[in-house]
């Protein structure tokens, strides 16, 4: 077993007069989770004061090898450990760790966590104030079918064309459904003293961001896909840029900014143009 720590640097809060607030102060965390949703989810959940512990098997954890800066920025004073959980030895150690932590974050799928002896039933009889949060795939028994961000915001039309996503949605907006799954399972145990399972899905989290899309709002017809003239990106001398006055009072505002005619009705900017 290996054991080091990152130090902690500062994040900049979003006004100079705001402080951080850590509801979390106190909660112990584990995560076993790789990639890019685990440690996003890690890192929300770090700076609202949680106390997280991140377990890396013998091999390390491939986003280190892929995107050195992100795993660098996510992990900015979590303590990691490297365990190896198919020995005995790496077993009892983590065992031993959870008998004082309150959550389990974990990404594996549900039959090789039952391999580890970490399935919820054997969690519940051997830790039962401990909470679990899985990441998985797709809910229920589509959790064994394995994916990635690119699958699933495939499957729910968030990947129009040739081109790719130009981000990781599925694993971030998971990431954000896990850290709230933290959140509700730290509520539940104040409530009831006992520990809770929650699943969290990435095609869910991409079905969830895709609703937009699915109404209608960002397609070539909808309000913010091109049909309001007010809601758009528009090609200027140096370069391009974005309007977005939706709002009537808004859009008013920018045709006179603009010395568009005020014969122009504003609620023309609703209208799709016809070519």
């Amino acid at each position: 077993m290996s054991l080091h720590t990152i130090p902690a640097t500062a994040i900049a809060p979003t006004s100079p007069k705001a402080r951080p607030q850590r509801p979390l102060k106190g909660v112990r965390i584990i995560s076993l989770a790789l990639n890019l949703p685990g440690p996003a989810a890690l890192r929300r959940l770090a700076d609202m004061g949680a106390r997280c512990l991140k377990v890396n098997p013998p091999a390390g954890d491939a986003m280190q090898a892929y995107t050195p800066l992100g795993y660098g920025m996510l992990h900015q004073g979590i303590q990691e450990i490297t365990l190896d959980l198919k020995a005995l030895r790496g077993q009892a150690a983590l065992a031993k760790r959870l008998a004082r932590c309150d959550v389990l974050l974990t990404s594996f799928r549900p039959s090789a966590l039952a391999k580890l002896g970490l399935d919820w039933k054997a969690l519940r009889r051997a830790h039962p104030h401990l909470s679990l949060v899985q990441i998985v795939g797709a809910p229920g028994p589509q959790a064994e079918v394995p994916g990635h961000d690119l699958t699933y915001q495939a499957e729910v039309g968030l990947v129009p064309g040739m081109g790719l996503p130009a981000s990781l949605f599925a694993d971030m907006g998971g990431a954000l459904m896990a850290s709230e799954a933290v959140l509700q399972a730290v509520l539940l145990q104040k409530n009831t003293g006992k520990g809770s399972l929650h699943e969290v899905a990435l095609s869910q989290a991409a079905a969830w961001l895709a609703l937009p899309r699915n109404w209608k709002m960002t397609t070539p017809d909808g309000a913010v896909g091109g049909a309001h003239a007010g809601y758009r990106l528009y090609a200027c001398q140096d370069g391009r840029v974005a309007v977005a006055a939706l709002e009537p009072h808004f859009a008013q505002r920018l045709c006179e900014a603009a010395g568009v005619a005020l014969g122009h009705p504003v609620k023309d900017m609703f209208k799709p143009e016809v070519h």
